[in-house]
């Protein structure tokens, strides 16, 4: 049986870590913390995620602007709200949820962020800086990942790894993540043929494919650590990319819910205080 990861139990490490670093930081510099989310949506799923995210901020000591605009918000208003958030000195980091409505690009969001303030690690600089091994922000949920990873002290180097997936905010940065870690990695997608045969010689295996039990448990090597990073809908409940009869293949699984997610949310704060800690240093 799997070693089933409690991520609340490591997010809760990482989130008192981090506030312990903002308030030593901010009594240092005299400089408050300051955070801003910008959701483009009335729709009730990503206002309860939206005020968790400010709960998790406010908690940890940064001062945090929720900014809910309507659906039918035009895309040059969006923009300018991003710019206006980007040129003001008390905002370190800025969080823009997605999905966006039809008519809002995140590209056009993209080229008004700041990239220093680019708290999901989505702008091209901050992406294409991680893809070439250099320091950077990487998105937050591929980062938890790794972090569990870690945690856990999975072999990384020279292990096989495959990543099911290939999205700019997961996949791609989960599968540069491991390459700089030393793995041999693999990126699978929709289009591959013969999934499970490369699925089964994977020691690590992380699946951010958004299909609800894309992943069986006669697909998994036995003693593979599995990262799933599905978050789907289902008949009310929600589910990963991974069936629930891995656990009797793997030897770590994180769980649907209760696995990456918190530790995404913790992840976006120590990325928000990499990102206060460059502004403060900067003001020096």
């Amino acid at each position: 049986m799997a070693i089933i990861v409690n991520g609340n139990t490591l997010a809760r490490v990482i989130r008192e870590e981090s506030a312990h670093e903002f308030r030593a930081l901010t009594s240092n510099s005299g400089v408050p913390p300051g955070a801003a989310i910008v959701q483009i949506t009335e729709e009730a799923s990503a206002t309860v995620y939206t005020r968790h995210l400010q709960r998790a901020f406010t908690e940890a000591g940064v001062d945090v602007r929720l900014h809910v605009c309507p659906s039918t918000t035009a895309p040059d208003e969006a923009a300018a709200l991003v710019r206006q958030l980007s040129g003001d000195s008390a905002i370190h980091a800025i969080q823009i949820q997605t999905p966006l409505p039809a008519q809002v690009s995140l590209e056009s969001l993209l080229e008004e962020l700041d990239p220093a303030k680019d708290v999901d690690g989505i702008h091209p600089l901050n992406a294409g800086r991680l893809a070439q091994g250099r320091p950077s922000i990487v998105p937050a949920t591929p980062l938890g990942g790794l972090e569990i990873l870690l945690h856990h002290r999975v072999e990384i180097a020279g292990a096989r790894a495959v990543v099911v997936g290939r999205s700019v905010e997961v996949g791609r940065p989960m599968a540069s993540l491991l390459l700089q870690h030393d793995a041999t990695v693999t990126m699978c997608h929709s289009r591959t043929r013969a999934l499970d045969a490369l699925t089964r010689e994977a020691d690590i295996l992380a699946v951010a494919a958004g299909r609800p039990g894309l992943v069986t448990g006669a697909m998994i090597r036995p003693g593979a650590a599995v990262i799933d990073f599905g978050t789907n809908v289902v008949d009310g409940k929600t589910v990963g990319d991974v069936q629930p009869d891995a656990a009797d293949r793997a030897g770590l699984l994180t769980p649907v819910p209760g696995g990456t997610g918190p530790v995404t949310t913790a992840m976006l704060l120590r990325n928000t205080l990499l990102l206060f800690r460059r502004a403060v240093e900067n003001r020096s």
